[in-house]
């Protein structure tokens, strides 16, 4: 089992199917890095050298930011955000939807489960 970032990646997937399980890495950088390294994306990751891994890692390494920094970088900015105490920062602080969905009904989502009323009855 390959482990890059932190991550065990699946053995039997396709390479650029298995770097998705990376936090950070979605299909367009996948693609990316396999083109970087020079890996063709339809080998299996069992298939891969260990230098193979090893020039995947480095590649990673060099030029994104995955795993741990990238939720940190994240979190940073929500709470950016909440501080400044701008629209976007009180809807994290609420838990409320913060990209302008509805809420009068769903969004159950970010606000949890229903709350019962007391009194309404029909």
């Amino acid at each position: 089992m390959a482990r890059i970032a932190g991550v065990n990646i699946p053995t039997n997937k396709r390479v650029t199917i298995a770097l998705r399980y990376i936090h950070g890495i979605g299909p367009a950088k996948a693609a990316e890095i396999c083109e970087k390294a020079g890996i063709t994306p339809e080998r299996r990751v069992n298939e891969l050298s260990d230098s193979e891994v090893l020039q995947i890692r480095e590649t990673i390494d060099s030029d994104y930011m995955v795993e741990g920094d990238l939720r940190r970088d994240v979190a940073v900015n929500i709470k950016r955000l909440m501080d400044q105490g701008c629209y976007r920062g009180l809807r994290h602080r609420r838990g409320l939807p913060v990209r302008g969905q509805r809420t009068h009904t769903n969004a159950r989502t970010r606000k949890g489960p229903a709350k019962p009323i007391a009194g309404k009855k029909k």
